[in-house]
């Protein structure tokens, strides 16, 4: 791979300091400048020979969203990978919308961050198994379709609400779906925000009056 200059944008040292302390361990990275909000980010496209943007959505100043918008129609041949915690249909739309070639989530492993930039980087778009790839794939061929529920739960939430429904804990969910816990923990918060439940016994009404999931 030909050396590839990054651009970090990040309102996290701390993310930073991670992102670059494994791209750095890769051959053919060179990080060539950070930004800590949007228009860092805008400025530092204006000023350096960048091929790829690694972008947190959530940022004081200008955010992820905007910055993508911005710098995709000044810049129409960079390449942006959303990197970011949340795992919600409508800021996932948002960025591709925008431009962003690829959106995962900062819980992803080492294997699927560099699968996201290859991915990227050779001209594809890439969404992470757990930030709803089959809405996102639909949208990017313009044919997505309406959710069949209220909340627009994703295909992967839905999994994990039939699991709460059968009284699985969080750890039994990460093995049966082959993710993190942590991962779990996220797609709880997120189904609870989505649906408006206040706990599991919430989420499981709202399953069943939805027609969500099939208890045996």
């Amino acid at each position: 791979m030909a050396n590839v200059h990054v651009l970090l944008v990040d309102d996290h040292d701390i993310v930073r300091d991670g992102i670059r302390s494994l791209l750095e361990d890769e051959i053919g990275f060179n990080i060539l400048v950070e930004a800590a909000n949007g228009l860092e980010a805008l400025e530092a496209c204006q000023n350096y020979d960048i091929d790829l943007i690694i972008m947190d959505i959530s940022m004081p100043k200008m955010d992820g969203i905007e910055a993508t918008e911005k710098i995709t129609t000044e810049f129409p041949d960079l390449k942006i990978l959303a990197l970011t915690m949340m795992d919600e249909d409508q800021h996932i739309r948002k960025m591709i919308e925008a431009g962003a070639s690829g959106y995962i989530l900062k819980s992803s492993d080492k294997e699927e961050f560099l699968e996201a930039i290859t991915a990227i980087l050779d001209g594809r778009h890439y969404f992470s198994h757990d930030a709803a790839q089959s809405v996102m794939m639909d949208l990017v061929k313009g044919t997505g379709q309406d959710s069949h529920d209220p909340a627009n739960l994703t295909e992967r939430q839905i999994e994990v609400l039939e699991l709460i429904a059968k009284e699985y804990t969080n750890q039994e969910i990460a093995n049966e779906l082959y993710i993190s816990i942590r991962t779990v923990d996220a797609h709880r918060r997120n189904l609870l925000q989505k649906t408006g439940a206040k706990n599991t016994a919430g989420l499981v009404t709202y399953a069943i009056k939805h027609n969500l999931i099939t208890l045996e």
